[in-house]
C-alpha cells in the first residue's frame, strides 16, 4: 500500500516542482491604444478589417529605401555613404554580434561538453615516494597519458532552458537596436540634408536682399551728389545694407555648423566634407503622407520591438532564478590510458574510467536564491513598465508629427499669399519712390517686409521636409505596407 501511494505521489511532486521553478507563461501587457490618430482622418481598421491590435514584433519587416520618395539622388547618395561609414552603426552591429555570440554560449549547454587531452611529462621521484631506503638511486621515468573527460547538466528544472531563451530575448532585443539606430541614423542623414537645403534657401533670400540693398545704396548714393534726397535716406540705406549683410553672415555660421553635423553623420571629418548650395526651391514639394494609417505599421517600430523582446527576456529569467533553489544534476564521466610509451597509453590494456554523478541542492543561503527571484520578478515588472511607455510615445510621436504638417500646411498657404502681396507692395512702393511719391522709408519698409516673408517661407520649407522625415521616423520607417516579403535585409550579411 505505501509502494502504491509512494508512486502516485512522486509524479505528482515532480510536476510540482517542475512547475514551481519553470518560467511563468509570457503575457502580453495591455496597452491603451487608440482606435484611430487624433490628427489625421485615418482609417480605423486594419486592412483584414479587424480593429486596431496590440503592438506585436515586426521590426524585420522590410520597409524598403523609404528615402525615395524624395526623389532626390543626393540624398541617396548620402544615405548609402552613412550605411558604409557611420561610426554608431559600426558600434550598434558590434552589440549585435556580442549579443548573438552570448546566445550561442547559453546554447552550448544544452549538450555534453567533451574534452580531449594528450599529455607527456618525465621526472624523477625520491626513494621515499618510491619506497627504497633513503640514498638509494631512482631512474627517471617518463609517463604518458590520452584522455578523453564528458560533463552534462541534467536540465531537471529548466535552468538552461530559461538561460537559453533569456539570450535569444536579448540578441533579439539587440538586433531590434540595431535597427532603431539605423533609422535613426538614416533619418538624421534626411534631415541634415533639408536642414542645409533649407538653409541654402534662406542665404538665397537675404542674398537677393543684399544685392537690392547694394543697389538702393548706389542709386542714393548718385540722388545724394545730386542733391536730389538728403543724407539721412543715403545712411539709412547704408544700414540696411550692413545689418542684411550681417544677417548673410550669421546664416553662413548656420550653414557651416549644419555641414559639419552631416559629415560626422557620414564618417567622415569636417574638413574632408563640403556639401554644394542647393536651395529648396519654392516648388519643392514633399510627399504625402496616406490617409490610412493602418495600426500595424506602429509594429514595424524597432524601438517597440527591442522593449517588447527585452520583456520576454526578463520573463525567461524567471525561471533562471526560481531553478536555483532547487537540485542541479551533473554527470561526469572520463577515461583514458597511462603508458611508458604514447603508443602503451592508447593501448586497451592501460585505460582506464570513472563515471559519476552530481546533485547540488542549496541548503542555507541567507535568502540569496529567493532575492534573486523577487529581483527578476521587479525586472520583468520594469520591462513591462517600459514596453507601455515607449509604445504611448510612439503613437504621440505620430500625433506630433501629423499634426506638425496639418499646421505647416495651412501656415505656408497663409505665407505664400503674403509673399505674392509683399512683391506687389514692393513693387508699387518702388514706383511710387521713383514718381517721388512717397518717402524712401515706405520703399524700405516693403523691401524689409518682404525679406522677412521670402525668409519666413523659406524656413517653413524646411520645416515641412524635416517634419516629413519625423513622421516616416515615428511610423518605423515608411507607411506603404510591402507588396511581398524580401530577403533579409543587410543584417542578415554582417
Amino acid at each position: 500500500m505505501k509502494t502504491m501511494i509512494a508512486r502516485g505521489v512522486a509524479p505528482l511532486l515532480a510536476a510540482l516542482l517542475l512547475s514551481a521553478c519553470a518560467a511563468p507563461d509570457f503575457k502580453q501587457p495591455a496597452v491603451n491604444v487608440p482606435t484611430a490618430f487624433k490628427e489625421a482622418n485615418v482609417v480605423r481598421t486594419a486592412p483584414d478589417g479587424s480593429r486596431w491590435q496590440p503592438a506585436r514584433p515586426a521590426e524585420q519587416q522590410p520597409r524598403g529605401e523609404w528615402w525615395l520618395v524624395f526623389q532626390d539622388p543626393r540624398l541617396t547618395e548620402l544615405m548609402d555613404e552613412a550605411a558604409r561609414n557611420s561610426p554608431s552603426l559600426t558600434v550598434a552591429m558590434a552589440r549585435v554580434k556580442q549579443a548573438r555570440a552570448i546566445a550561442g554560449i547559453a546554447e552550448a549547454d544544452r549538450i555534453p561538453q567533451v574534452n580531449v587531452g594528450v599529455g607527456a611529462q618525465r621526472g624523477r621521484p625520491s626513494p621515499l615516494e618510491a619506497y627504497l631506503p633513503q640514498g638509494s638511486p631512482v631512474a627517471p621515468r617518463s609517463t604518458y597519458t590520452a584522455s578523453v573527460s564528458a560533463s552534462y547538466e541534467v536540465d531537471l528544472f529548466g535552468r538552461v532552458a530559461a538561460n537559453v531563451e533569456a539570450a535569444r530575448q536579448d540578441a533579439a532585443s539587440v538586433e531590434a537596436s540595431y535597427r532603431s539606430v539605423l533609422l535613426s541614423l538614416q533619418a538624421d542623414v534626411a534631415q541634415g540634408y533639408f536642414r542645409l537645403r533649407a538653409l541654402d534657401a534662406e542665404l538665397e533670400t537675404v542674398e537677393r536682399a543684399v544685392r537690392l540693398r547694394e543697389e538702393s545704396v548706389a542709386v542714393n548714393q548718385r540722388r545724394f551728389d545730386l542733391g536730389d534726397i538728403g543724407e539721412f535716406d543715403l545712411t539709412r540705406a547704408k544700414t540696411e545694407l550692413s545689418a542684411t549683410r550681417a544677417e548673410a553672415i550669421g546664416l553662413q555660421r548656420q550653414r557651416t555648423n549644419a555641414e559639419h553635423a552631416l559629415a560626422v553623420l557620414l564618417g567622415r571629418p569636417p574638413a574632408d566634407f563640403a556639401a554644394g548650395a542647393s536651395p529648396l526651391p519654392e516648388s519643392s514639394a514633399m510627399p504625402l503622407i496616406p490617409a490610412g494609417l493602418p495600426s500595424t505599421l506602429l509594429e514595424r517600430r524597432p524601438d517597440v520591438a527591442a522593449a517588447q523582446r527585452t520583456m520576454e527576456a526578463q520573463n525567461a529569467r524567471i525561471g533562471v532564478a526560481r531553478s536555483a533553489m532547487f537540485p542541479a544534476v551533473r554527470i561526469d564521466a572520463a577515461g583514458g590510458g597511462v603508458g611508458g610509451t604514447m603508443a602503451e597509453a592508447f593501448k586497451w590494456s592501460s585505460r582506464s574510467w570513472v563515471l559519476g554523478a552530481l546533485l547540488a541542492l542549496p541548503v542555507i543561503d541567507g535568502g540569496r536564491n529567493r532575492a534573486e527571484v523577487t529581483r527578476s520578478e521587479a525586472a520583468l515588472q520594469e520591462a513591462v513598465g517600459a514596453y507601455r511607455e515607449r509604445v504611448l510615445a510612439a503613437f504621440a510621436e505620430v500625433e506630433d508629427n501629423l499634426a506638425g504638417l496639418r499646421i505647416l500646411d495651412a501656415q505656408g498657404a497663409q505665407v505664400q499669399d503674403a509673399v505674392v502681396s509683399a512683391r506687389r507692395s514692393v513693387d508699387l512702393a518702388r514706383k511710387l519712390y521713383d514718381a517721388g511719391r512717397s518717402s524712401y522709408l515706405e520703399l524700405l519698409d516693403a523691401q524689409r517686409n518682404l525679406a522677412s516673408v521670402e525668409r519666413n517661407a523659406a524656413q517653413l520649407r524646411g520645416d515641412r521636409a524635416l517634419t516629413t522625415v519625423a513622421l516616416i521616423r515615428a511610423l518605423g520607417g515608411g507607411w506603404d505596407a510591402p507588396a511581398a516579403q524580401q530577403t533579409q535585409d543587410g543584417l542578415a550579411q554582417r
